[in-house]
Order: C-alpha cells, then structure tokens, then sequence
C-alpha cells in the first residue's frame, strides 16, 4: 500500500506516527504538528493506544514514540503499525526523523544530555543501540527526513510542507543544490545533474562567490548548453507538477547537482525557482552545501530529541 493509497482513503482524520533516533528532532517535529492544529501525545504507552483508538478520531492525531516509551520494543513498534494500516478507518503516516551518528554525537555534546539507552557509557554506545533498535521500523517509513544538515528551521519548514492541515495549500514545491561529493539529498523527487555545464570555480573573480551571486549565475547561463538544457527542465516540472497535484501529492522536490554545491547547481536552482514562482507555484529552496559553510562557522543545532 502506497502512502497516496493510505492519505486519500475514506478515513476523514489522518494518525501520523513520529520516531526516529533520540536527538534527531523528534521533539520539535512534534511541537511543530501540534502548533498548525493537530492533537499530540508524546510518549503514550504503546498498550494504551488500542484503548485511545476506540473513539473515532474528531481531529487528525500526532503520536509520538521512541525508546523512552514505557513498553517500547521493536516488534510492538511493527506490529501497530500494520494493525493501523489494516484498520481502513485509519489515515496513517509514519513519520521518520533520521540523522548520522556523527552529528547526533555531536548535539548531545553539545546539550551534555545523557543518552536514554547508554546512561552511564559513552554517547556512540547508546546511538548504536537505538540505531539496531529502529532499524526496521525505518524501513516501514512514509516521510523520512533526515535532519543531518537542518537547523531548526529547515525542519519546521519540512514539517509544514508535509503536514500543513490548510486544505487550500496545494503543491509545496522545493528545489535544492547540493554537492555530488557528499552524496545525493535525502527524499529529491526529481534529480538533474550540472556538471556538464561551465565552473566558475576557474574563474578567480567568481572562486569565493556563489550562485546567489549575480555574477556567477550570468556566468552559468553564458554557457551555449545553458538555455537549451534550462527550458527542457522547467517545461518537464510545469508538465509534471500539476500531475502530482492531480494525484494528491502535497510536497515535491527537485534537485541540482554540482562538484562542489557552491556554483552551477546553486545557479540552477536559483533560475528554476524563480521561474517556477513565476508560473505560480510555491517554491522554497534550499543550497545544502552553502547552509553547511554556515553552520560550521559555528553555533549549536538547537535540534531535540
């Protein structure tokens, strides 16, 4: 069953369930959905849910899960997943907030919390566990995202285009630029690689700057390959976006790549949003390797668990 099959079945309230590792930002996805309207429960005890679900829902419904859950398992994890999936009452989503090992070290370093599974050992101890522990219930995700490179508001912004409860919204459409060295983005619908085109990186006027400079973007479509390569992408997104609509998805995501995320593939983005802002769709975007530069110049996540 496909998320589409799940989200726009007879059920009139959608019950999305959230987990993913402690320190991901589990927490702050939750406050998020609580704030654009719906009901949250943290931490409810996974015995007491069948008891919760006996009344038809008046309003779409947040659970919270994870380890700290009284009688958290794996197994008891899967096993209310598929028993709400079963039930056609039932809208359900499962919501994944991933995130490396690394940079979840690295915030409860930063906060000095204590790990829920490794109390009194090592912080890599307890991620590792969890990491087991959650394994398959990953593999069960509807929405994953991965908060690795997010600040705070990155997720929120993720979580609203998801989630948003206004009816109206439409297509929430993101384009990103990212680095090929550092893998393709999590989630990208629709990925196009730049390389081919000419790097401003040789140019030693335009090395320090980026495609949100004017300068390097008129540099990019000064390419003879440029204005060819540009109409075929944005005529192939007005064809396909409304078929997405058509279909009921809420998010769709488009991506850019380069060598370095710092010069074509943000150029590209920059001219695709626009123009897309133009054709009247609601576009964000988002450079990940730029946002990286940034962050590491530094300051704390301020994500939570």
């Amino acid at each position: 069953m496909t998320v589409e099959d799940r989200t726009t079945g007879q059920g009139g309230h959608r019950l999305i369930l959230v987990t993913g590792p402690s320190g991901a930002g589990r927490s702050t996805a939750v406050r998020v959905l609580e704030d654009i309207g719906y009901e949250v429960i943290d931490n409810l005890p996974l015995s007491l849910l069948p008891r919760l679900l006996e009344a038809p829902l008046d309003r779409s419904l947040v659970l919270g899960l994870d380890v700290r859950n009284r009688d958290f398992s794996t197994n008891a994890v899967i096993e209310v997943i598929d028993g709400l999936i079963a039930n056609p009452v039932h809208r359900v989503e499962v919501l994944y907030l991933d995130c490396s090992a690394d940079v979840l070290q690295r915030r409860y370093s930063e906060t000095r919390r204590r790990h829920p599974l490794a109390p009194a050992e090592n912080v890599m101890e307890g991620i590792g566990r969890e990491f087991d522990l959650l394994t398959p219930i990953r593999a069960r995700a509807d929405i994953l995202i991965d908060t690795s490179e997010m600040t705070p508001h990155d997720l929120r912004a993720d979580i609203d285009r998801w989630f948003s409860t206004d009816t109206d919204a439409g297509l929430a459409v993101s384009v990103h630029s990212f680095s090929y060295k550092r893998g393709l983005p999590r989630g990208v619908d629709m990925v196009f690689d730049v390389r081919f085109l000419q790097n401003p990186y040789w140019e030693a006027r335009l090395r320090d700057l980026n495609g949100q400079d004017a300068a390097v973007r008129a540099y990019v479509r000064a390419d003879p390959r440029f204005e060819a390569f540009f109409m075929r992408v944005l005529d192939l997104s007005l064809m396909l976006l409304p078929a997405y609509t058509d279909e009921g998805k809420r998010h769709f995501s488009i991506g850019f790549g380069c060598t370095g995320g710092q010069h074509r593939s943000v150029s590209v983005a920059e001219f695709l949003s626009k123009a897309l802002a133009e054709n009247g769709w609601q576009v964000s975007i988002r450079h990940r390797e730029i946002e990286r530069r940034r962050r590491e110049m530094p300051a704390k996540s301020g994500l939570d668990a």
